[in-house]
This record gives structure tokens, C-alpha cells and sequence, in this order.
């Protein structure tokens, strides 16, 4: 069982994107490592910094494209769902689709306010000015609001936090945070 908030803290200027998650105690829970240079999406999620223990993979179905899904799978191959963005819409306002194994949506992560990420774009190469918008995105378990992933002010490394605002289900709350860490690198580099 997770302690929220979970912290998600990662370089902002890396070859190869990594992200450190950790609990509300500070205690690692996952270390995400991303391929360099890959023409599709390639994620490893380990259980810490040492990568000797593969928790789950997220692999794009394409070459990088507006309306890529990501599918989730356990280190053996077993599918634990996916995560789809949904095209032009999520250019505007960051729109995403979560789906079990069987391929029924489960849940939506969809951004708070797309000018706070348009400011934010702005202001990114202004030191400190850049800390004061920080936008933010609500994850729903069919229909219901279960988890708020907003970015923090940090000036040499990038922050975001996942707070819990409802109660999502034992089935789905793993497969909801695996999608949040992907949607997270994905817009980490939006605003």
C-alpha cells in the first residue's frame, strides 16, 4: 500500500530522462528510466535507484505520434493495461485514456487549466518567475475524481506531486499511478 502523496522528482536538462518517486515518509517506491533516443517510447519502472528490480514496462504502439497508446505490461509480458492520449484534442488540453487489459477505459487523466501550461511554457526560461504557475491534472476512475498530479516550483530539477482526493478501487489504483508516471514524462516536458 502507497503513502501518499507520492513525490515525483527528475533532472530537467538529462540524456536519459529519470524520475525518482517516493513516498510521504521520503521512501523510494519507484525509479522510472527512460530510453534515450528512442523513436518509440521505452520505460522501465523499477522498485529503486539500484534498477535490480523490474516492476512493470511502458512501450508506445508507435513512432512518436499525437495519438500514441502506451501499453503497460509486467517484466514477464503479462498486459496490465494502457494508456492512450487522445490526439489534436490533447495539443490544446492534455487529454489521456486509461484501459484494463480487456480494453475498457477505466479512467482519464485530463489538465486542470491549459493556460496555466501555456504560461507556464513562457516563463520556463525566466529563472523564478517560472515557479509561480504550476499546472495541474486530475486523474478519474470512472467518472470520479481519485488523484491530483500538480507540478511544483523547483528551480534545478523538476517536481510534480500526487495527491490523493478520493478513493479508487484495489484493482485499478496500481494501474491508475503506472498511467499517471507516463502521462508525467509525457507533459513534463509540455509545461
Amino acid at each position: 500500500m502507497l503513502s501518499y502523496p507520492l513525490n515525483f522528482t527528475f533532472k530537467i536538462v538529462a540524456f536519459n530522462p529519470q524520475v525518482s518517486v517516493s513516498d510521504s515518509a521520503g521512501n523510494e517506491v519507484f525509479y522510472v528510466k527512460q530510453k534515450a533516443l528512442a523513436l518509440k517510447e521505452s520505460i522501465k519502472v523499477f522498485s529503486d535507484k539500484s534498477q535490480s528490480n523490474v516492476l512493470f514496462n511502458i512501450n508506445a504502439n508507435k513512432i512518436i505520434d499525437f495519438s500514441a497508446q502506451y501499453n503497460i505490461t509486467l517484466p514477464q509480458g503479462d498486459a496490465v493495461g494502457s494508456l492512450k492520449r487522445q490526439g489534436m484534442k490533447s495539443i490544446w488540453k492534455a487529454d489521456y485514456r486509461i484501459f484494463n487489459p480487456s480494453g475498457e477505459q477505466i479512467g482519464v487523466i485530463k489538465e486542470e487549466n491549459p493556460w496555466l501550461k501555456v504560461l507556464d511554457s513562457f516563463l520556463s526560461g525566466i529563472p523564478f518567475l517560472s515557479m509561480l504557475v504550476n499546472p495541474s491534472y486530475i486523474i478519474e476512475e470512472n467518472g470520479k475524481a481519485v488523484f491530483r498530479l500538480k507540478k511544483r516550483p523547483a528551480v534545478f530539477e523538476g517536481k510534480f506531486v500526487l495527491e490523493k482526493i478520493g478513493e479508487a478501487t484495489d484493482a485499478n489504483e496500481s494501474l491508475l499511478i503506472q498511467s499517471v508516471i507516463m502521462a508525467m514524462l509525457l507533459e513534463r516536458l509540455r509545461g
